[in-house]
């Protein structure tokens, strides 16, 4: 019988180079011996030769091997329903898309799942919801929350540094998502659990306290965003990790013709909604001063338009959901930040 449980919170995390050469030992001494691989469609084939390796080196079965080009739920239920016999866990490796289909189809079959992030472009890889596809609209749904977390920050480190700051832009996004949650107790009620509001805030300021992309950079990123997934798993909420930067997000990624990474949608969107709450802003800025997230954004910039139209509607995006956009028409304020602030202007092109 396994002992790895699927708990609230993830009970095996390693977070250092060399991991993915560990797995096969980490799964037989949590005595799962048959697993179900779903894996990103283009992850680099010495990366695919390295899990097998690790795998096999401990026999550990592969019972199901499956790329993944999109996460929908159609295929999740799929997969749950082909899903061999025997299989004791399941592993996703790689991108977001591969993450949140191991995840679902995990959280549908009732067994393990173990995380292996090939990036850290975001938080997903540890929180307890997936985004799937759900008539050609994206939407959280309920996962399983993973019981086991294994990152290799070398594999991360030579992954490309775009994906490196977008999940610095998706870290910042705790700062503006926090005061968010606060304002809604201040508003409305929402109870706040402090201790998932405090270990939120927590990881943001211990990343920024060495903002270097290298393995110890790597390495803090990692935790601190594994840290926010099990912020939203103690408050049973996405309320530690997600407010009206991440509304203003999912906004844009309905109406863009051109979707980006979703960190650095999210960064660029804390900042403005940090202007909004008048808290946290020149965190914010000088965090993306020293990691270079502004002239990342600022090679490829935004449109205006966009911006402004999902700024517009982002407020409808969870109507029930309380944050600074609730408060009164942010929409004039946003216009004006996104044209006057001299650090948002080389991100964004009429």
């Amino acid at each position: 019988m396994s002992h790895l449980r699927q708990l609230g919170i993830p009970s095996l995390v390693r977070v250092k180079a060399g991991a993915l050469d560990r797995l096969g030992i980490y799964l037989r001494r949590q005595a799962l011996g048959g697993c179900a691989i779903l894996f990103s469609h283009d992850l680099n084939t010495s990366l695919r030769d390295r899990l097998d390796a690790a795998l096999s080196g401990e026999n550990i079965r592969v019972m199901q091997s499956v790329p993944i080009d999109q996460a929908s739920l159609e295929l999740t239920v799929r997969l749950f329903r082909d899903l061999p016999a025997g299989v004791s866990a399941i592993v996703g490796m790689g991108g977001g898309k591969a993450l949140d289909a191991a995840k679902h189809v995990a959280f549908l079959a009732g067994l393990p799942y173990v995380a292996v992030p090939t990036s850290l472009s975001n938080d997903g890889f540890a929180s307890p919801q997936s985004s799937l596809t759900i008539d050609r609209r994206r939407r959280s749904v309920p996962s399983a929350m993973p019981a086991g977390v294994v990152v290799d920050t070398q594999v991360c480190l030579e992954a490309p540094r775009v994906l490196w700051l977008s999940g610095v832009g998706d870290l910042v996004a705790k700062f503006t998502a926090v005061k968010d949650w606060k304002m809604a107790f201040h508003a409305r009620g929402t109870p706040v659990d402090d201790f998932a509001a405090l270990l939120s805030d927590a990881t943001v300021f211990q990343f920024i306290a060495r903002p270097v992309h290298d393995l110890e950079g790597m390495k803090r990123l990692g935790m601190a965003l594994l840290l926010n997934g099990i912020a939203m798993a103690v408050c049973g909420s996405s309320r530690p990790a997600s407010g009206s930067e991440h509304l203003i997000s999912h906004a844009l990624d309905e109406i863009t013709a051109r979707p980006r990474l979703h960190g650095l949608q999210v960064g660029i969107a804390s900042y403005i909604v940090s202007l909004l709450q008048g808290e946290n802003t020149q965190h914010i800025a000088g965090l993306f001063a020293a990691t270079g997230f502004w002239d990342a954004v600022a090679a490829d910039p935004f449109s205006r338009g966009e911006w402004m139209e999902a700024a517009r509607r982002a407020p409808d995006i969870k109507p029930d959901f309380y944050t600074v956009l609730s408060s009164r028409d942010c929409v004039p304020e946003i216009e004006r930040i996104v044209r006057t602030d001299p650090l948002l202007a080389p991100c964004f092109v009429d």
